[in-house]
Order: C-alpha cells, then sequence, then structure tokens
C-alpha cells in the first residue's frame, strides 16, 4: 500500500486545480482548504474517486475577527484506507452566511448541517429541511458565534 504522502498527492492531482486553496498534513492527518464554489465537486470526487464514503462531521470555526468569518470544515472517512480526511471552506459573508448543502452526497449530512444552522446560523443551502435540532424555535441567536454574549440573551 502506497504511503500517505503519495496518495494523498495522487488525490490533490486528481482535483480541479483551481479548487485548491491550499493543503496541510500534520501528525499523519491531512486538511484540504477549497474554494466554496468548488466544494460539492470536490467532495463529490472524494466520495465517487478516492472511498470517502463516510461523512463523520460537518461543524463550523468562527473566526470572528477575520474575512470571511465562517470556516465550514468535512470530516470524512474513508474505510478502505482506514484514513481521515478533512475538508475546509468558507461560508459566504453576510447575514446569514451560506454554503452549498451536501445533503445529496450524504444522508448524515442533513443532522449535522442542521446543527451548524442551529449553534452558528449558517444556512446550508439546497437543504431539504432545515431547522433548529438543539434548541427550540424561539430561541433568539447561535450560542457558538464568538459574539454570542455568554450570560445569554
Amino acid at each position: 500500500m502506497e504511503n500517505l504522502k503519495d496518495y494523498i498527492k495522487g488525490v490533490i492531482e486528481s482535483l480541479p486545480p483551481e479548487s485548491l486553496v491550499s493543503h496541510v498534513e500534520f501528525r499523519d492527518q491531512v486538511t484540504l482548504v477549497v474554494r466554496q464554489v468548488s466544494l460539492l465537486e470536490v467532495l463529490k470526487i472524494l466520495k465517487d474517486d478516492f472511498g470517502y464514503k463516510y461523512l463523520i462531521d460537518v461543524t463550523a470555526v468562527d473566526r470572528y475577527e477575520d474575512d470571511p468569518r465562517f470556516e465550514v470544515v468535512y470530516h470524512l472517512w474513508c474505510h478502505e484506507r482506514n484514513c481521515l480526511l478533512r475538508v475546509k471552506t468558507w461560508a459566504s459573508q453576510g447575514e446569514p452566511p451560506t454554503i452549498p448543502s451536501v445533503v445529496g452526497l450524504w444522508n448524515t449530512a442533513n443532522w449535522h448541517e442542521r446543527e451548524c444552522f442551529d449553534m452558528f446560523g449558517i444556512v446550508f443551502e439546497g437543504h431539504p429541511d432545515l431547522r433548529r435540532i438543539l434548541l427550540w424555535e424561539g430561541f433568539d441567536g447561535h450560542p457558538l458565534r464568538k459574539d454570542y454574549p455568554v450570560e445569554g440573551r
């Protein structure tokens, strides 16, 4: 079996060159940073051509002082290679921040995207049922945003 570096090199070379912003290898884990406009295409290639059939998680990071503010992170798993791959991109700026839904690629994204919507206020465009999953519908705000008051509303 080829080593991780050769494998990731093959993955990167097969992606459309304009889609990749950067990649980072740290402690045998790889993170691909992709442009949002290419997100669905890249994730489909990773799933169909490289065996990343399992979406473990979708989460977000609030980079409050940065522009763009919200980074969306996908953790993918390839069972055949016993290999984790992290893919990052940014939600569009504006209020609310938006990003395309990946429910069409992985059904499990349904719950993960709803959690990100609930906690960060990120709208996943094309999601079949985007509504709160942890908090009640009348809850004011998104508690994992860094500008959410610690004492609550």
